[in-house]
C-alpha cells in the first residue's frame, strides 16, 4: 500500500514545513526531522534517552539533556505520543536534542483519558517492536501518526483504533491476515475457521485442529478495521469487538514472538 494511501486511510498529519533536510554546522553534523515520541527512559540525574520514530530516518534514540528538570525548555515536548519537529546533533553513541517544537500535542490530550492512554501505550510499544533503528519506515510512521491523532481526538472507540492500528502495522510489516479467503489455499470465503499460525481464515479442508470459530460478524469487523471502513467498525456489537480484540492480540504476539506488555492494561 502506497504511503499516500496510508495517510488517507489513517488521517495522518501533513505539515507544509520541510523538515527532511540535513545541515552541517561546522564540525558538528546536525539533522532535523518530524517525529513522534515512542518512549523515554531515565539517564543520570536529569537527562532522558528518548526513542523517536521520525518521518525520514526511521527510529532513532536521542538524549534530552536536562529534560527532567522543572525549568527544562522542552521536557514536556519529549513525552510519549507527542508529535514534534526535532533538531539533533550526531554523537558517537547517541545523538543529542538541541531544539524541539510541538507540531501536535497528542500526548497531552491522550493522557487526559485513561482508555485512550492505555490504547496509545500499546500502539507506541508495538511500533517500537516493529521498527529498527535508522531504518526508514515511512508507512509505519504514517500509520502511527493516524492512530495517535485519532486517539487524541476521540474520533472512535480506543479499542477499535488500537486493533485497526495493530492489524495495519502487521500488514505493512509483511504479516497481513486474511479474514475472508483461505489463508493457506486461497479458496474463496467467507470461512468460519480462524487459525493464527496459518495466517487467518481457513477453509474446512485446510483447517488445523484447534482452530477458532469466531462469529462471521467478528471477521467482518476485523476486515473493516484492516481496510479502514469505519462505518462498519463503529456500528459493530460489543461482543464482536471483544472477540476480535482477542484474535488480533493473538495474531500480533504470534508474529512478533514476544508479548506486548501494554496490552495487559487495555480494558477489553
Amino acid at each position: 500500500m502506497a504511503p499516500e494511501r496510508l495517510a488517507h486511510v489513517t488521517g495522518a498529519a501533513r505539515h507544509p514545513r520541510d523538515v527532511s533536510a540535513s545541515t552541517d554546522n561546522g564540525a558538528v553534523p546536525l539533522y532535523r526531522d518530524e517525529a513522534i515520541v515512542l518512549r523515554t527512559q531515565k539517564l543520570g540525574e536529569a537527562d532522558r534517552i528518548v526513542t523517536l520514530l521520525t518521518r525520514r530516518l526511521g527510529k532513532v534514540r536521542v538524549v534530552g539533556k536536562g529534560v527532567r528538570r522543572t525549568k527544562s525548555r522542552f521536557g514536556s515536548r519529549l513525552e510519549p505520543g507527542m508529535h514534534i519537529d526535532v533538531q539533533c546533533y550526531e554523537g558517537r553513541t547517541l545523538d543529542t536534542v538541541t531544539q524541539v517544537e510541538t507540531l501536535d500535542p497528542w500526548g497531552d490530550a491522550i493522557a487526559r483519558d485513561y482508555p485512550s492512554y492505555t490504547a496509545a501505550t500499546a500502539v507506541l510499544e508495538t511500533c517500537d517492536r516493529l521498527t529498527e533503528e535508522r531504518e526508514p519506515a515511512l508507512q509505519q510512521y504514517l500509520l502511527l501518526a493516524g492512530a495517535v491523532r485519532s486517539l487524541a481526538g476521540r474520533e472512535h472507540d480506543p479499542n477499535l483504533v488500537l486493533d485497526a492500528y495493530l492489524l495495519r502495522a502487521l500488514a505493512v510489516a509483511g504479516w497481513a491476515p486474511s479474514f475472508h479467503d483461505c489463508a493457506k489455499c486461497g479458496a474463496p470465503g467467507p470461512h468460519r475457521g480462524f487459525h493464527v499460525v496459518a495466517g487467518g481464515a481457513v477453509c474446512p479442508s485446510c483447517r488445523p485442529p484447534g482452530s477458532a470459530a469466531p462469529a462471521p460478524e467478528t471477521l467482518l469487523l476485523l476486515s473493516a478495521l484492516l481496510a479502514g471502513d469505519w462505518a462498519i467498525a463503529d456500528a459493530s456489537d460489543l461482543h464482536h469487538r471483544r472477540e476480535g480484540s482477542g484474535l488480533t492480540a493473538a495474531f500480533l504476539q504470534w508474529h512478533i514472538e514476544r508479548g506486548i506488555r501494554s496490552l495487559r492494561m487495555v480494558e477489553r
